[in-house]
């Protein structure tokens, strides 16, 4: 059990600290263990005391380069020791996706900072998670990092609200993801944002990989090359200009619209057949079902995806070296499946690396 706890404390990787002070500078005042410039330059980018709209976002969070981020951000009361600062950000990096765990970890380092003015209990409590997994304290409440499961982090979602929303064009998305495209999901709101792109990797439960997400992506071009070097994701923007950049998406969301467009380029391998339609309706009923939590919508989603898969079994054959299935294509051919099915199926076989080469 030790043993265990002590892997899953080692997942977060530093903590770091950002200021608004009395003359409306922004500054990055602290961090433990030091940072690179371009870490910082983005998660000042991201906190949102250095956006224009002065919108305050109490938590974000997002992926940059296998690093997560997660920022909360409060406005110092008359009352705090802190005189000179009237807003501040409290930053920590991890190597998992976990928002729930994080929110509430810098909420405790929030309280302590507005108590004492100082990092130096911050550093304290960030050092006691990340060796023993808890930190206690009578005021600022007490934070135990194995409460927080990560599997608890995939199901926080609602695709039931995503198909309440999108009805049948959820397939598009279902689709998408199986095929491992490029999702992008444009909301002026980056709670809008993050609510529902942190719900999509649910789609395709078999994965479990919520690696493939990036819920706050500004249009900089540093953050852009990092992204492009992902074969499949799903990105977040509250920028509307990114709806006129088609080289990054296979799929665009504008949920603000409830609209979701097909690049001219993707429409072949996500054309649309039978088995689409019967997907699509799997994912409706099951969603409407009053009766149905959001993970039994998962589950029976999950168990439709695996049937696909069983579809693809008997046109898989062993690679000459022995080491992966790869698709008979010429089996498959012969099978005479619908033409959209047959190419969902290769399309599919593609993303699973199946092909021969």
């Amino acid at each position: 059990m030790a043993a265990a706890e002590a892997v899953d404390t080692q997942l977060m990787l530093g903590v770091g600290l950002i200021e608004k002070d009395t003359n409306g500078e922004v500054l990055w005042v602290w961090c433990y263990p030091s940072t690179t410039a371009t870490l910082r330059n983005l998660l000042l980018r991201k906190c949102c005391l250095t956006d224009e709209s002065k919108l305050l976002h109490p938590f974000v969070f997002g992926q940059y380069r296998r690093t997560w981020f997660y920022i909360t951000t409060i406005e110092v009361p008359d009352s705090s020791v802190l005189i000179k600062v009237t807003h501040f950000s409290i930053v920590l990096t991890a190597k998992d996706f976990n928002p729930e765990k994080y929110a509430a970890f810098t909420r405790i380092l929030c309280r302590m900072y507005l108590k004492h003015g100082s990092p130096v209990k911050m550093m304290e409590s960030y050092i006691a998670v990340l060796t023993k997994g808890i930190c206690q304290s009578e005021e600022n409440g007490s934070f135990l990092s194995k409460d927080f499961d990560a599997r608890k982090a995939y199901l926080a979602g609602s695709i039931k609200d995503i198909v309440s929303q999108f009805g049948m064009e959820t397939v598009i998305l279902h689709t998408a993801l199986m095929l491992k495209k490029r999702i992008v999901v444009y909301h002026p709101k980056i709670e809008a944002v993050q609510e529902f792109t942190r719900t999509l990797p649910a789609l395709v439960w078999h994965r479990q990989d919520w690696t493939i997400l990036h819920s706050y992506v500004h249009l900089n071009a540093d953050e852009l090359e990092a992204l492009q070097m992902c074969p499949g994701y799903i990105a977040g923007f509250v920028d509307l200009e990114v709806s006129n950049r088609s080289d990054l998406y296979d799929v665009f969301v504008n949920l603000a619209d409830s609209e979701i467009t097909i690049a001219p380029l993707a429409k072949e391998a996500m054309t649309m057949g039978k088995l689409h339609k019967e997907i699509g309706q799997l994912i409706v009923q099951s969603a409407e079902d009053p009766e149905k939590s959001d993970s039994q919508v998962i589950q029976d989603i999950s168990l439709k995806t695996r049937e696909i898969f069983t579809n693809l079994e008997p046109f898989s054959e062993v690679s000459g070296d022995g080491k992966k299935l790869v698709l008979n294509f010429e089996a498959l051919k012969q099978r005479r499946f619908p033409p959209a099915t047959e190419n969902f199926l290769y399309h599919l076989a593609a993303a699973e690396q199946m092909l021969k080469i």
